[in-house]
């Protein structure tokens, strides 16, 4: 049968049985009106006669207040009101009409209220009903028995979503709330049975097979105390997704995702100004370089929420540019699109691709940013890094772009390493420029970012995967941490807010430790820390630091108009300085001196301090770059 064949079954033979309870529903509300006894004749008769008239005018009533636009199985408080104008509409239609043919003879006043009634009873009853034995069917056998954590909106829609699935495949058992006035109260049969202290007890006694966390607004915190009672039952636990990720604000079980490391690490969702985001870049040519990077490319999804005019993509991997293209060829969201395989270090393409496109944006987050690689890669990091970020930036200057966003780090704050060194000579070069050019430029320095390529992130769950160890280069070693969509959304409001000169620094919360990181890890992959996967601490390699940090002594920080950004403001930088000391080093670098260069760097960069390195030959694969 065809579908539209289906539906009209489907709502005839609810047409039908509506019809049928009308008579049940008039007869009843004169039966009740004389005590459940005989119903005299002169009345009965009247009834009788005026039956197809009250038929007819419910039947219309029904029909014209869209009783059949619902369905049965999925009969709720809409369908309810519905129902609710109808029969009234209906009582209505009947006492104006018998009043007009007989003047209500043999009509008593207390019938038509009772009428009302049992209209009301026999045509709600009767959905509810359905689906409550729908909706009830699965709790009969023995499917996974589930604990859910959070008795609010999120658990609620899980509950209704597990009793609708079409086979039987959970079973909720009970739920676990912190809110005390919830306690003992039950939702949808499904009994809540105390404080999530209670998560470990019950599930023994309870017989649980799996923990569901539906607090989709839960704080890192709040989740990981949540992930620690969870760890202690030995069972599986699955969560739903963050608040700001539920874009139709609805919860299913096929949105449930096991625990990820971001969720412990997160922090509050960020607020951005998107009115003020959308000024800065709706309508304009921007272009980000390492478009293809990990950062580049949530740069790229980002930017295209603001819809720029045309979105220019530049990077030096042509795998990495293919599959930053693809994606958004995909999207039908997705601006007119610019790809460009090109070295950032190569002036005559650069200012070329300038001159062809003139971006008005530009975000440069091309850079080689990996420390240990780094470290004997003096050339090409100065290459890349400072020069590359130079040639780039002469041309935003040239052809008058109204905005350069630097992507930096906190590596480049006292160096200890190459990457950091030539990352702080960027932002040097940058603010040199700021001094006279109609460019504003603009540098955001931020810490790690999770799941970035080369992050300890990924090379854990490989690790861990294999069996083990986890490395840790040292027990005491802090890394500052935000997800990639939070630090490009942040790098955007930076960039719209940004008068020129500045250097934003992003409140990255407070620091975590590598060694803890890697326990979590472990624990969420259901191993145990030290019993089922050893974590083997290898010592700092060439270039690292304990403990890192986001701004210098002589920086005073100030407030922006956003809470998770502040400035941190030096003085002047001296232009022609800079511009002396970057044909150095483009000297340095076409004569392939490295020695030269690295003095050169570090006359340009004081700070950089190399770290003690304690880094142990043959030692297994380092934990975080």
């Amino acid at each position: 049968m065809t579908p539209w064949l289906d539906r009209l079954r489907s709502r005839t033979a609810a047409f039908v049985h509506d019809l049928v309870m009308v008579p049940a529903a008039w007869f009843l509300a004169f039966w009740t009106r004389f005590n459940l006894e005989r119903i005299p004749p002169d009345y009965f008769s009247m009834a009788l006669h005026m039956l197809p008239v009250v038929v007819l005018l419910a039947g219309l009533m029904y029909w014209a207040f869209g009783l059949y636009r619902g369905v049965w199985r999925f009969a709720s408080l809409p369908d309810l009101v519905r129902i609710l104008k109808a029969v009234a509409a209906t009582t209505l239609a009947v006492v104006v009409v018998l009043f007009v043919i007989n003047r209500s003879e043999h009509l008593p006043r207390s019938v038509p209220p009772l009428f009302f009634v049992f209209q009301l009873l026999l045509l709600a009853g009767p959905r509810l009903l359905y689906r409550w034995l729908k909706d009830h069917r699965l709790s009969l056998g023995s499917g996974t028995r589930v604990l859910i954590v959070g008795a609010g909106r999120a658990g609620e829609m899980l509950v209704r979503d597990m009793r609708r699935a079409g086979a039987r495949r959970y079973e909720p058992v009970a739920f676990v709330d912190d809110k005390l006035r919830r306690h003992g109260a039950e939702i949808h049969g499904v009994p809540i049975r105390g404080g999530t202290e209670l998560i470990p007890r019950l599930t023994q006694e309870l017989g649980i097979d799996l923990i569901l966390l539906a607090i989709p607004s839960a704080s890192a915190a709040e989740m990981g105390d949540l992930v620690r009672l969870c760890e202690r039952t030995g069972k599986p636990f699955r969560t739903v997704p963050k608040l700001e990720n539920l874009m139709t604000g609805q919860v299913s079980i096929s949105q449930l995702r096991p625990v990820s490391i971001e969720d412990l690490l997160g922090r509050n969702p960020v607020t951005l100004d998107w009115d003020g985001l959308r000024a800065g870049l709706a309508g304009r040519v921007v272009l980000v370089t390492g478009a293809g990077g990990s950062i580049g490319s949530e740069l790229c999804r980002q930017v295209v929420a603001a819809r720029p005019r045309r979105l220019l993509l530049l990077d030096n991997c042509e795998f990495n540019l293919y599959r930053i293209e693809q994606e958004f060829a995909e999207r039908a969201d997705a601006p007119d699109l610019g790809r460009y395989l090109l070295d950032v270090g190569d002036r005559t393409g650069v200012d070329a691709l300038f001159a062809r496109e003139r971006p008005q944006i530009v975000f440069h987050a091309a850079a080689y940013k990996h420390v240990p690689l780094l470290e004997d890669q003096v050339r090409a990091a100065v290459r890349n890094n400072v020069l590359g970020t130079g040639v780039v930036a002469d041309s935003a200057h040239r052809h008058r772009c109204e905005r350069f966003v630097l992507i930096s780090t906190d590596k480049a704050v006292n160096p200890a390493n190459v990457m950091g060194a030539s990352k702080r000579a960027a932002e040097i070069l940058c603010q040199g420029l700021a001094v006279q050019s109609p460019t504003r430029f603009i540098t955001v320095r931020f810490g790690n970012v999770l799941g970035s390529a080369g992050s300890v992130v990924p090379l854990f769950q490989r690790q861990i995967e294999r069996g083990g160890p986890v490395t840790v280069t040292d027990p005491d070693v802090e890394r500052y941490f935000m997800t990639i969509p939070e630090a490009c959304q942040l790098i955007m409001q930076a960039a719209v807010i940004g008068a020129g000169g500045e250097i934003f620094v992003l409140d990255m919360g407070e620091p975590v430790k590598i060694s803890r990181m890697a326990e979590q890890m472990i624990r969420l992959a259901g191993r145990e820390p030290g019993r089922d996967i050893a974590i083997e601490y290898i010592g700092l390699r060439p270039g690292e630091k304990r403990f890192e940090e986001l701004f210098y002594d002589a920086e005073s920080l100030t407030a922006t108009v956003h809470p998770k950004i502040r400035i941190a403001r030096r003085l002047a930088t001296d232009a022609d300085a800079v511009a002396a000391w970057r044909a150095d080093l483009a000297d340095c670098i076409q004569r392939c001196d490295i020695d030269a260069l690295a003095e050169r760097l570090r006359e340009i960069v004081p700070q950089w301090q190399p770290a003690g390195t304690h880094y142990r030959a043959g030692a297994p694969e380092p934990s975080h770059v």
